[in-house]
Formats: C-alpha cells, structure tokens, sequence
C-alpha cells in the first residue's frame, strides 16, 4: 500500500478544505515549506490539486513548474483544470508524471474514451463521490451518474487507474469510507483512495479492500506537526 501525500493549493498557499468546501479553509501555509515537508517522508510521488484550476478550469503552467522544481526529483501527480487531452499533454511536457482528469472525462462517454486512448497509463480518471454520485468542477457540480456506473464506464474505455474520493470524508480526519472502496475495486483497474485517511489502520483496511494507494493530506500535516 502506498502512501501518496497530498498537496492542495489555492493562489500560492497550501491548503486544506474541510469537504471540499472553498469557504472552509482549515489550513494555509507557504506551498515551499509544506512541500518541503512533505518530501522529509521520501514518498514515491506526491500528489498535487490545484484547487483554483479545478474551480475555473484552466492549468497554471508557473505553479505547476515551481511545484516541479521544488520537489525535484520526486515525481508529481497533477489534478485540476484539465480540460482537453492537449492541456493534459502540456503538464506532461512540463514533466508531470501522472494527470488526473475528472470534469472534463465525464463531460460523456466519448470524453472518456478519447483520454483514455490518447494518454494510456499516464492518465487517472477522478471519480470524486458526493451522495453515491460523481461530482466535477472542483466538486462544485453534480453530474447525478451513479458511482457504480462510473467505475464500469472507466472499465470499458480502458482506463488503468481511479483516484476516487470521498467528498465528505474530505480534511476531516474521519477514516475513508470504506464502502466505497468495496463498490470501486475489483474490476480491473488500479483504485487510489482518497478522503479521511489517519494513519495505519485505515492504510491496512484500504490494502485489504483492494486499494492500490491512498492519498493523505490531514493526516500527514498532523503527523508532521502542521497543523498545531
């Protein structure tokens, strides 16, 4: 099981909301010394939101440099504002290893098989969960398609890896949602679970679920004392 730390960033701050609510930032602090922090864990890749491109759907290419420069070598995973499968190859170029495509893939089953088959195993499809159903737009939307039916959609258009989220569970420090998980894996792709992981028992009960990897935000800032 891999532990993935998360970096959320809003301006030039790293953040953290509380469900993904904008108006409920509950940590701000430069993103140089949460991300120098983050990377005293040796990880394998960082993961990386960045909320304002999520909300306004637009990549910023110089934060996404700084973030790059900043946790050289450690590889970054990216998320928000890919709209198109061309904004999704420039993160790429600007050397991103991974791109985590939600709104835009969902925008209909021919989004999604046109990322899939235009970028293979350096895309991962967000399936970010509020009430049993897909939210986009940095999770201001609802698109109503139900969990199960975007797992098999992801399925038939060859998609190697879900990061799936559980909105409410989301900078609370509540434990994942472990249902969830049981819906998501085990249907060929790579699950990487995301939203109220602690710490060791949760990591083991998402290992034995089936997960890949889990994402941990909060719960990393507190064990690293940031949050005091």
């Amino acid at each position: 099981m891999d532990v993935i730390p998360a970096l959320d960033l809003l301006g030039t701050d790293a953040v953290r909301l509380e469900r993904g609510d904008y108006d409920r930032v509950i940590f701000r602090r430069p993103v140089d010394d949460v991300l120098k922090r983050l990377l005293t864990l040796s990880p394998r890749l960082i993961h990386v939101v960045d909320l304002d491109g999520a909300r306004e759907g637009r990549i910023r290419p110089d934060v996404v440099r700084h973030c790059l420069d900043v946790a050289r070598p450690t590889p970054i995973q990216m998320s928000g504002g890919i709209r198109s499968v061309d904004s999704a190859r420039q993160l790429l170029r600007l050397g991103v290893t991974r791109v985590i495509v939600g709104t835009a893939a969902w925008a209909s089953p021919e989004a999604l098989q046109h990322f899939a088959d235009e970028l293979g195993e350096a895309l991962v499809v967000a399936i970010d969960v509020r009430d049993g159903k897909v939210a986009v737009g940095g999770w201001l939307d609802d698109t109503g398609l139900p969990v199960d039916e975007a797992v098999r959609r992801c399925v038939e258009a060859g998609v190697v890896r879900l990061h799936v989220t559980a909105i409410a569970r989301d900078g609370t420090l509540q434990g994942p949602d472990l249902d969830l998980y049981r819906l998501v894996c085990g249907h060929g792709p790579h699950v990487v679970a995301a939203g109220g992981v602690r710490g060791d028992d949760d990591l083991k009960a998402l290992a034995e679920v089936g997960c890949e990897a889990a994402v941990m935000g909060m719960g990393l800032l507190t064990h690293l004392g940031m949050t005091d």
